[in-house]
């Protein structure tokens, strides 16, 4: 059962509707972001790249520069280490081309998920002594890496860390201690002592801000050029890593898409190709579920080192033949991912786990690849906090996704004793344990965690109780100026009391979505498109209204009244556009 919540934030909305020429419904959509001041409105509303912060502001910015400057001055060889999600792959393109761009002699390394694991490692170090590496660049990880950082020293490497993720800590009584890797330079906008004003950026963005950076000290005219190309590669992070489109986020974002809609890059080129995407209409959904996913599953069933490849590609022919092999990974990694779902559930009904705050659930036999991506759809299938354990060359390996109200990182530096290594944020983690360790860190999560029962209660904010017949396409048009949408910035959720659905039709090749016949209190009739569970809305009308409540909505007899929420948009089918309202909630 969910709990519905109307958002009920404070501002002047005539006032700001006037000032920005918008319709107070707008406004307070604005206010439910978290924006207070006319001067947020504005930039939220019409910011531009000169409203991001300066790169400078990153503590250790200045000495990354100068040391990278020097490094390319005296020929010294560097090799850009990154990760291999798409965070991780963009973070090394941007770094990589960027000091290619400079005249540095560089080339790149991404970590294989199975035989290196995430980060750097002691084989990544020993690997770049061998080659010759002078110097190392790491990307979208690094910052919890000290021991491999001071094996790189002692063997005469120098590293850089650019870094979004929590910085590890220990508590000296009540006194939290970071514990920074010993780098020349740590450019990670969540330590302590940084400044910057948005600690939320991705890796992609941190490299994107070193790249600025190392533009502006220089004044090199190709780099500076190369900048624009760049941006697409930010936004793409942004989006995959599942950051706030908050703040800058949003600009980096907003600005990328309309870059990326005129790409030049043939890997991302062909990738729309392939996967059928209309340039003129990319949005954020496109980078963040077709084109990441692609790019993900090489990493994932492959090495990443194929998807940087991709976005290397010289040629059209050689791009399109990798997008069409990525797509066809993504492809085997969607029919692997509801296998190992299934056997997730399975798993929760046999070790009896309904009733545990945490679910920790180990999958030997799943892909350790995937461990990901099932957690997030058992995290939002039963919202507790789930971390997938698969076994590994080298012992469990597993992933978590959490919910809002329990810090997934904080929540593992508790219980660390378990782990040989860990890592994460918020609402994601990764880890390595010992096998016989999993009873014991399953009983101790479960016992240390905070949650109430309340918290496993699905929230639905509703932005504004708007009736059908005022959502009309001037509201649908001002819509569009909040795009992208996104975590941090989802699409408004309206709401209408007792709507009278009257009937209905599956649609879709799979009989899987549908659209109602609905009437409003006030009379009038209107359609809602509904792409949700449609086996669930009819026991819920059969339970509320009785046995075969179901087959008469959809013999056309139906006269139940339900109250929903929905979004408000257009849809363009064969040239012609319309409103369109979705259903996302029914009560």
């Amino acid at each position: 059962m969910e709990k519905w919540y109307v958002a009920a934030k404070k501002a002047d909305f005539n006032a700001w509707a006037a000032k920005f020429h918008i319709s107070p419904v707008i406004a307070r959509v604005l206010r439910n972001r978290d924006l207070t001041e006319e001067a947020e409105v504005e930039k939220f509303l019409y910011g531009t790249l000169e409203d991001c912060y300066s790169p400078w502001l990153l503590k250790d910015m200045e000495k990354a520069v100068e040391q990278i400057c020097a490094a390319i001055k005296e020929g010294i060889f560097i090799r850009v280490i990154g990760d291999y999600d798409v965070d991780g792959i963009c973070s090394s393109y941007i770094l990589t081309q960027t000091l290619q761009t400079l005249g540095a002699k560089v080339d790149t390394a991404i970590p294989h998920r199975i035989h290196d694991g995430y980060g750097l490692n002691e084989h990544l170090i020993e690997e770049a002594w061998k080659d010759g590496v002078g110097m190392i660049v790491t990307c979208d990880n690094g910052i919890a890496a000290a021991p491999q950082i001071a094996l790189a020293a002692t063997k005469g490497m120098k590293v850089i860390v650019t870094d979004h993720h929590e910085v590890p800590f220990v508590w000296e009584g009540e006194r939290r201690l970071e514990q920074l890797p010993p780098a020349l330079a740590v450019i990670n906008p969540k330590q302590e002592c940084c400044n910057y004003p948005f600690p939320g950026i991705c890796g992609g963005a941190v490299a994107y801000k070193l790249a600025a950076a190392l533009a502006e000290r220089t004044c090199n005219k190709a780099l500076l050029g190369v900048l624009e190309e760049l941006l697409e590669f930010a936004a793409l992070s942004t989006v995959c890593d599942v950051m706030e489109l908050k703040d800058e986020n949003r600009i980096l974002v907003k600005e990328g898409l309309k870059r990326l809609k005129h790409t030049q890059n043939q890997g991302l080129a062909a990738l729309m190709e392939v996967n059928g995407i209309v340039r003129e209409r990319l949005s954020a959904y496109h980078l963040g579920f077709i084109i990441g996913p692609c790019l993900n599953a090489t990493g994932r069933l492959d090495t990443a080192q194929r998807a940087l490849e991709l976005l290397q590609s010289r040629s059209k022919v050689e791009a399109m033949s990798a997008a069409r092999e990525l797509k066809e990974l993504n492809d085997s990694r969607k029919n692997l991912t509801l296998q190992g779902v299934e056997q997730a559930e399975c798993y929760i009904r046999e070790q009896q786990m309904e009733r545990d705050k945490v679910m920790l659930i180990f999958l030997p036999q799943v892909h350790e690849s995937l461990a990901g991506i099932i957690a997030g759809r058992i995290r939002e299938h039963y919202n507790h906090p789930v971390f997938i354990l698969t076994r590994g060359e080298e012992g469990v390996k597993g992933s978590g996704r959490s919910i809002e109200g329990y810090h997934m990182y904080e929540a593992m530096t508790e219980v660390s004793r378990y782990f040989t290594k860990f890592g994460g944020h918020a609402m994601a983690a990764g880890l390595s344990m010992a096998e016989e360790d999993i009873p014991l860190l399953r009983r101790e999560l479960n016992e240390k965690c905070r949650l109430t029962e309340e918290d496993f209660i699905p929230k639905v904010h509703i932005d504004v109780p708007m009736p059908l017949a005022y959502a009309d396409e001037r509201t649908a048009d001002e819509l569009e100026l909040l795009e992208p949408f996104g975590v941090g910035n989802p699409k408004p959720l309206f709401a209408q009391k007792d709507l009278i659905f009257k009937s209905g039709y599956k649609m879709g090749a799979n009989k899987s979505c549908a659209r109602y016949r609905v009437r409003t209190p006030e009379g009038e009739e209107k359609q809602l498109v509904f792409f949700g569970d449609l086996e669930a809305f009819e026991a819920f009308l059969e339970e509320k209204y009785g046995s075969g409540a179901g087959e008469a909505l959809y013999s056309g007899r139906g006269n139940f009244p339900v109250s929903v929420t929905y979004q408000l948009g257009k849809n363009t089918y064969r040239g012609r556009t319309e409103l369109q309202y979705v259903m996302q909630n029914y009560s």
